[in-house]
């Protein structure tokens, strides 16, 4: 599954009669943007002031949504603090919850210095590298990324996910080789799969994967970061690209039969 934000209850049962649990990234979640008193920003400040910082981000009024979110900050005063203990517990809960024969890679929401420092050996993130099942060879790559080009900057919010510049994420694409099964948070650069039917856009994807597709022709290519794509599956070639789909809100795994 991808796209866990929070629904820890649901993670604890998803794993249940099968032989590996598959995780695509986004444990948590900053916003929630059916519940504004949960994420991070819930947790900090409440239901109210939450929901502005919604309907900013619904609008696509981005200039706004920065300023909002830096003045909710500038009355913390240790913002880092406070989102690093918040990140720390919930990543506790996940480690609690998921079996042993778990695989798990992070999204562009997870913070992964906070993650390496909850988590076990076992549930090492997994990234630009390949692992393989019944014969079946599985290659991660985490984490979200910029466009080709772009500079990758904090700016003034405490908040660090993981979202990595296009480079750093192609080089991790170009590390695998040929693999069966291609593991990604975000999807590859196809308007079908990074179309959102809700806000109406275009979101994020990962430079390199579909060249990597041609190139190789896994037999499949996983993602999840859209939650209502325009197209779940769609073909490429010999590779079927997949959402696995949104488990904060399905509750559901998606299911591979190897």
């Amino acid at each position: 599954m991808a796209d866990v934000h929070g629904n820890f209850e649901a993670l604890a049962r998803a794993g249940d009669g099968a032989d590996l649990l598959l995780i695509l990234g986004d444990l948590l979640d900053y916003v929630d943007y059916h519940d504004p008193s949960g994420g991070i920003l819930g947790a900090v400040f409440g239901a109210e002031r939450v929901r502005p910082f919604t309907a900013l981000r619904t609008r696509g009024d981005f200039p706004g949504l920065h300023a909002y979110n830096q003045q909710l900050w500038a009355g913390v005063p240790d913002p880092a603090g406070a989102i690093e203990d918040i990140v720390a517990q919930r990543y506790r809960r996940v480690v609690e919850v998921v079996p042993e024969h778990t695989w798990l890679l992070l999204g562009n929401v997870d913070v992964a210095s906070t993650w390496s420092a909850v988590a076990p050996p076992r549930l090492r993130g997994l990234d630009a590298e390949t692992r393989t099942l019944a014969g079946v060879r599985f290659g991660f790559v985490a984490g979200g990324s910029g466009r080709p080009g772009a500079v990758i900057r904090q700016g003034a919010s405490p908040w660090r996910p993981f979202v990595r510049s296009a480079d750093d994420f192609q080089a991790a694409v170009d590390s695998l080789g040929p693999v069966d099964v291609l593991c990604s948070h975000v999807p590859p650069q196809l308007t079908p799969m990074r179309y959102d039917t809700v806000p109406a856009r275009l979101e994020m994807y990962g430079p390199g994967l579909v060249e990597y597709i041609d190139r190789f022709q896994p037999k499949l290519a996983l993602s999840g970061h859209v939650h209502q794509p325009l197209s779940r599956r769609l073909r490429r070639g010999r590779t079927e690209c997949v959402n696995v789909g949104h488990f904060q809100r399905s509750g559901r795994p998606y299911v591979l039969d190897l």
